[in-house]
Protein backbone atom coordinates (compact mmCIF):
# COMPACT_ATOMS: atom_id res chain seq x y z
CA UNK A 1 0.00 0.00 0.00
CA UNK A 2 1.52 3.57 -0.75
CA UNK A 3 1.21 5.95 1.50
CA UNK A 4 -1.00 8.49 -0.09
CA UNK A 5 -3.15 5.60 -0.04
CA UNK A 6 -2.83 4.44 3.61
CA UNK A 7 -3.46 7.73 4.69
CA UNK A 8 -6.73 7.67 2.63
CA UNK A 9 -7.95 4.68 4.78
CA UNK A 10 -6.98 6.70 7.66
CA UNK A 11 -9.30 9.27 6.26
CA UNK A 12 -12.28 7.27 5.29
CA UNK A 13 -11.78 4.17 9.04
CA UNK A 14 -10.65 6.92 11.40
CA UNK A 15 -11.88 10.29 10.58
CA UNK A 16 -15.02 10.30 7.89
CA UNK A 17 -16.83 7.24 9.33
CA UNK A 18 -16.04 7.74 13.15
CA UNK A 19 -16.84 11.44 12.50
CA UNK A 20 -13.67 12.02 14.61
CA UNK A 21 -12.30 15.81 14.05
CA UNK A 22 -9.10 14.83 15.98
CA UNK A 23 -8.50 11.90 13.95
CA UNK A 24 -7.96 14.08 11.06
CA UNK A 25 -5.51 16.70 12.84
CA UNK A 26 -3.31 13.48 13.19
CA UNK A 27 -2.63 12.65 9.40
CA UNK A 28 -4.24 16.24 7.53
CA UNK A 29 -1.41 18.79 6.99
CA UNK A 30 -2.81 22.19 8.83
CA UNK A 31 -2.63 23.53 5.58
CA UNK A 32 -4.96 20.77 4.19
CA UNK A 33 -7.15 22.19 1.26
CA UNK A 34 -10.28 20.63 -0.59
CA UNK A 35 -11.38 22.09 -3.80
CA UNK A 36 -14.45 21.29 -5.00
CA UNK A 37 -15.93 22.99 -8.04
CA UNK A 38 -16.16 26.89 -7.20
CA UNK A 39 -14.96 26.45 -3.81
CA UNK A 40 -11.72 26.01 -2.06
CA UNK A 41 -12.01 25.29 1.78
CA UNK A 42 -8.33 26.48 2.44
CA UNK A 43 -7.08 25.38 6.19
CA UNK A 44 -7.68 22.35 8.28
CA UNK A 45 -8.88 23.83 11.22
CA UNK A 46 -10.19 27.27 9.78
CA UNK A 47 -12.41 26.37 7.24
CA UNK A 48 -12.34 22.61 5.72
CA UNK A 49 -13.35 20.58 9.32
CA UNK A 50 -16.12 22.49 10.31
CA UNK A 51 -17.37 22.55 6.93
CA UNK A 52 -17.21 19.07 6.87
CA UNK A 53 -18.60 19.38 10.66
CA UNK A 54 -21.87 21.12 9.29
CA UNK A 55 -22.69 18.77 6.86
CA UNK A 56 -22.14 15.35 9.66
CA UNK A 57 -24.45 17.84 11.79
CA UNK A 58 -27.23 17.74 8.74
CA UNK A 59 -27.07 13.56 8.45
CA UNK A 60 -26.10 12.67 12.05
CA UNK A 61 -25.50 9.07 10.78
CA UNK A 62 -23.82 9.66 7.59
CA UNK A 63 -21.30 6.95 6.66
CA UNK A 64 -18.96 6.07 3.44
CA UNK A 65 -18.81 3.58 1.61
CA UNK A 66 -16.05 2.66 -1.43
CA UNK A 67 -15.99 1.87 -4.91
CA UNK A 68 -13.04 2.13 -5.85
CA UNK A 69 -9.43 3.02 -5.49
CA UNK A 70 -6.72 3.97 -7.16
CA UNK A 71 -2.49 4.70 -5.87
CA UNK A 72 0.12 6.47 -7.26
CA UNK A 73 3.25 7.70 -6.13
CA UNK A 74 1.87 11.21 -3.82
CA UNK A 75 -1.45 10.66 -5.08
CA UNK A 76 -4.65 8.57 -4.71
CA UNK A 77 -7.79 8.83 -6.35
CA UNK A 78 -11.30 7.19 -5.04
CA UNK A 79 -14.74 6.72 -6.20
CA UNK A 80 -17.26 6.78 -3.29
CA UNK A 81 -20.37 6.89 -2.01
CA UNK A 82 -21.66 8.86 1.05
CA UNK A 83 -25.11 8.29 2.75
CA UNK A 84 -27.30 9.00 5.78
CA UNK A 85 -30.80 10.53 7.09
CA UNK A 86 -31.45 14.12 7.28
CA UNK A 87 -34.74 15.20 8.78
CA UNK A 88 -36.23 12.02 8.57
CA UNK A 89 -35.08 12.02 4.50
CA UNK A 90 -32.49 9.33 3.44
CA UNK A 91 -30.05 9.52 0.38
CA UNK A 92 -26.79 8.75 -1.42
CA UNK A 93 -24.94 10.89 -3.25
CA UNK A 94 -21.19 9.29 -5.48
CA UNK A 95 -18.15 11.55 -5.70
CA UNK A 96 -14.79 11.18 -6.75
CA UNK A 97 -12.04 12.61 -5.17
CA UNK A 98 -7.94 12.85 -5.79
CA UNK A 99 -5.61 13.04 -2.96
CA UNK A 100 -2.39 14.74 -2.16
CA UNK A 101 0.12 13.82 -0.06
CA UNK A 102 3.71 15.02 1.57
CA UNK A 103 5.81 12.82 3.15
CA UNK A 104 3.07 11.56 6.05
CA UNK A 105 0.20 13.82 5.76
CA UNK A 106 -2.55 14.55 3.54
CA UNK A 107 -2.24 17.94 1.98
CA UNK A 108 -5.33 18.00 0.02
CA UNK A 109 -8.05 16.54 -2.08
CA UNK A 110 -10.21 17.99 -5.33
CA UNK A 111 -13.48 16.39 -5.46
CA UNK A 112 -16.54 16.30 -6.81
CA UNK A 113 -19.92 15.35 -5.08
CA UNK A 114 -23.21 14.76 -6.72
CA UNK A 115 -25.03 17.42 -4.54
CA UNK A 116 -27.78 17.33 -7.44
CA UNK A 117 -28.62 14.21 -7.15
CA UNK A 118 -29.28 14.69 -3.21
CA UNK A 119 -31.24 17.17 -3.71
CA UNK A 120 -33.53 15.16 -6.08
CA UNK A 121 -33.95 12.01 -3.56
CA UNK A 122 -34.17 14.54 -0.17
CA UNK A 123 -36.83 16.10 -2.06
CA UNK A 124 -38.73 13.32 -3.30
CA UNK A 125 -38.02 11.12 -0.58
CA UNK A 126 -37.33 8.05 -2.11
CA UNK A 127 -33.47 7.02 -1.47
CA UNK A 128 -31.69 5.49 -4.13
CA UNK A 129 -29.14 2.40 -3.52
CA UNK A 130 -26.11 2.37 -2.22
CA UNK A 131 -23.58 0.74 -5.21
CA UNK A 132 -21.89 -2.11 -3.83
CA UNK A 133 -18.60 -1.47 -2.20
CA UNK A 134 -15.04 -2.20 -3.11
CA UNK A 135 -13.86 -5.97 -2.08
CA UNK A 136 -10.58 -4.78 -0.83
CA UNK A 137 -9.92 -1.17 -1.72
CA UNK A 138 -6.94 -0.29 0.35
CA UNK A 139 -5.21 -3.54 -1.18
CA UNK A 140 -4.72 -2.04 -4.74
CA UNK A 141 -1.30 -2.56 -5.89
CA UNK A 142 0.40 0.53 -7.35
CA UNK A 143 0.63 0.60 -10.82
CA UNK A 144 3.09 2.51 -13.43
CA UNK A 145 1.84 5.30 -15.47
CA UNK A 146 0.55 5.44 -18.83
CA UNK A 147 0.96 7.92 -20.96
CA UNK A 148 -1.27 6.45 -23.72
CA UNK A 149 -3.97 5.66 -21.56
CA UNK A 150 -3.66 9.26 -20.26
CA UNK A 151 -3.94 10.22 -23.86
CA UNK A 152 -6.92 8.78 -24.62
CA UNK A 153 -8.67 10.23 -21.57
CA UNK A 154 -7.17 13.57 -22.93
CA UNK A 155 -8.89 12.91 -26.27
CA UNK A 156 -12.15 11.39 -24.70
CA UNK A 157 -12.69 14.52 -22.32
CA UNK A 158 -13.05 17.11 -25.47
CA UNK A 159 -15.81 15.63 -26.86
CA UNK A 160 -19.77 16.85 -25.76
CA UNK A 161 -21.80 15.03 -23.04
CA UNK A 162 -23.64 12.87 -23.17
CA UNK A 163 -20.71 10.70 -24.31
CA UNK A 164 -20.92 7.33 -26.73
CA UNK A 165 -19.34 5.33 -23.93
CA UNK A 166 -22.42 3.38 -22.04
CA UNK A 167 -20.26 1.71 -19.62
CA UNK A 168 -19.14 5.14 -18.39
CA UNK A 169 -21.69 6.03 -15.29
CA UNK A 170 -22.56 9.84 -15.20
CA UNK A 171 -23.74 11.53 -12.19
CA UNK A 172 -27.51 9.58 -11.65
CA UNK A 173 -28.44 9.62 -15.42
CA UNK A 174 -28.35 5.74 -15.10
CA UNK A 175 -31.28 6.14 -12.09
CA UNK A 176 -33.30 9.60 -13.93
CA UNK A 177 -32.60 8.51 -17.54
CA UNK A 178 -32.32 12.62 -18.36
CA UNK A 179 -28.72 12.77 -19.19
CA UNK A 180 -26.47 16.51 -19.21
CA UNK A 181 -26.08 17.96 -22.45
CA UNK A 182 -23.43 19.95 -22.71
CA UNK A 183 -20.83 20.90 -25.87
CA UNK A 184 -17.71 21.38 -24.82
CA UNK A 185 -15.31 23.51 -26.46
CA UNK A 186 -12.15 23.58 -24.07
CA UNK A 187 -11.12 21.24 -21.41
CA UNK A 188 -8.90 22.73 -18.77
CA UNK A 189 -6.63 19.93 -16.48
CA UNK A 190 -6.45 20.45 -12.46
CA UNK A 191 -5.57 16.66 -12.63
CA UNK A 192 -4.95 14.18 -14.03
CA UNK A 193 -3.22 10.75 -12.95
CA UNK A 194 -2.95 7.00 -14.25
CA UNK A 195 -2.22 3.66 -12.95
CA UNK A 196 -2.12 0.90 -15.76
CA UNK A 197 -4.96 1.30 -17.64
CA UNK A 198 -7.10 3.46 -14.73
CA UNK A 199 -7.01 7.01 -15.33
CA UNK A 200 -8.19 9.39 -12.42
CA UNK A 201 -8.80 13.16 -13.99
CA UNK A 202 -10.68 16.42 -12.78
CA UNK A 203 -11.00 18.94 -15.08
CA UNK A 204 -12.78 22.39 -16.00
CA UNK A 205 -14.98 22.48 -19.15
CA UNK A 206 -15.96 25.58 -21.12
CA UNK A 207 -18.57 25.07 -23.57
CA UNK A 208 -22.47 25.50 -24.18
CA UNK A 209 -24.77 23.86 -21.96
CA UNK A 210 -27.81 22.76 -23.89
CA UNK A 211 -30.10 21.16 -21.04
CA UNK A 212 -30.81 18.72 -18.95
CA UNK A 213 -31.32 19.86 -15.49
CA UNK A 214 -34.77 21.63 -13.74
CA UNK A 215 -33.53 24.87 -14.93
CA UNK A 216 -36.03 27.81 -15.95
CA UNK A 217 -33.25 29.22 -17.83
CA UNK A 218 -33.60 26.78 -20.72
CA UNK A 219 -31.89 28.06 -23.25
CA UNK A 220 -28.17 27.71 -24.63
CA UNK A 221 -25.54 29.42 -22.49
CA UNK A 222 -21.59 29.49 -22.62
CA UNK A 223 -20.77 28.15 -19.20
CA UNK A 224 -18.18 25.97 -17.34
CA UNK A 225 -17.98 22.46 -16.09
CA UNK A 226 -16.11 20.78 -13.85
CA UNK A 227 -15.55 17.18 -13.78
CA UNK A 228 -14.02 14.35 -11.79
CA UNK A 229 -13.59 10.86 -13.01
CA UNK A 230 -12.12 7.43 -12.75
CA UNK A 231 -12.17 5.57 -16.00
CA UNK A 232 -10.88 2.55 -17.88
CA UNK A 233 -8.29 2.76 -21.20
CA UNK A 234 -8.17 -0.33 -23.45
CA UNK A 235 -7.24 -0.49 -26.75
CA UNK A 236 -6.56 3.59 -26.96
CA UNK A 237 -10.27 4.41 -25.86
CA UNK A 238 -12.14 4.75 -22.68
CA UNK A 239 -14.49 1.77 -22.32
CA UNK A 240 -15.61 2.11 -18.47
CA UNK A 241 -15.64 4.22 -15.49
CA UNK A 242 -17.49 6.56 -13.09
CA UNK A 243 -17.56 10.67 -13.50
CA UNK A 244 -19.45 13.28 -11.13
CA UNK A 245 -19.76 16.47 -12.54
CA UNK A 246 -20.69 19.75 -10.60
CA UNK A 247 -24.29 19.84 -11.96
CA UNK A 248 -25.38 21.93 -8.57
CA UNK A 249 -22.86 24.38 -9.24
CA UNK A 250 -24.24 24.66 -12.66
CA UNK A 251 -27.69 24.69 -11.62
CA UNK A 252 -27.35 27.56 -9.34
CA UNK A 253 -25.68 29.97 -12.01
CA UNK A 254 -28.90 28.89 -14.58
CA UNK A 255 -31.23 30.15 -11.71
CA UNK A 256 -29.54 32.95 -10.68
CA UNK A 257 -29.61 33.83 -14.84
CA UNK A 258 -33.09 33.24 -15.15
Amino acid sequence: MTTTLALLRRWVVDYFNRHDAAAAREFCAPDYALSIGDVVLAGRDAEWLPAVDVQMQNFPGMAMTVHQTLAGDGWAAIWFSEHGMSKGKSAVWSGVGIYRSEGDVLIGCVAQEDYMTRRRQLKTGEADEVDPPAVAPWDVEPASSNNNAEGAVRRWLQGRWPKDTPAVICDDEHITGTPLEFDVMQTEVGALHSAGNHVAFNVRQTGTYRGGLPDPASSPAEETLDCNGIVRVEDGKVVSGRVIRDRMGLWVRRREAA
